[in-house]
């Protein structure tokens, strides 16, 4: 979701609890929030939102699934094809032996993965310049916004005023 070239009403509260209030007073008003800022996550507030689960597990599966079989087929290849010898008695093919590597690439494919898809999904990266709201909502303050063409502007700012928003500022982003 773009929110450049937008006209937004945000109001800016002290407390998490007085957010997750004023999020279900809004879902009884059937206003419509354009997005709610906070500095960490809060529990329960991605399903008065609407929010669904991430999908982001899956692609950890499908990265660490690469990275178990990159592993195993780089050691087979390795020490079966490439530079067969034998240590101790072992057999070429060894699987026992395999799994602590194994287990390293599994984990380093699956971090690696996640955190790139991450980026990509929310446009984040080197060199993106997103805009922000209130340089306060990445410290210390929670904030509703509405999107001034889909809510009136003095409705979204009664709404505000009425649930304890703390700071009530309008700003074209």
């Amino acid at each position: 979701m773009s929110y450049r070239n937008r006209s937004i009403v945000y109001g800016l509260y002290n407390d998490e609890e007085v957010l997750l209030d004023a999020v279900k007073v809004a879902n009884e008003k059937h206003l419509k929030i354009m997005d709610v800022f906070t500095p960490f996550p809060i529990h329960g507030l991605d399903p008065l939102l609407g929010l669904e689960e991430s999908r982001l597990h899956i692609g950890g599966f499908v990265y660490g699934s690469l990275g178990t079989l990159t592993a195993f087929l780089g050691m087979t290849w390795i020490f079966v094809q490439d530079w067969p010898q034998i240590y101790g008695g072992k057999p070429h093919w060894s699987v026992p032996a395999f799994i602590p590597i194994t287990f390293e690439l599994t984990v380093l494919f699956a971090a690696i993965g996640m955190v790139v898809t991450f980026y990509i999904i929310n446009g984040l990266g080197p060199g993106v310049v997103n805009p922000y709201i209130d340089p306060r909502i990445t410290d210390d303050k929670f904030c509703i916004a509405f999107d001034v063409h889909e809510v009136n502007q003095v409705d979204a700012e009664a709404f505000l005023s009425e649930t304890g928003a703390a700071e009530i500022n309008a700003k074209t982003l």
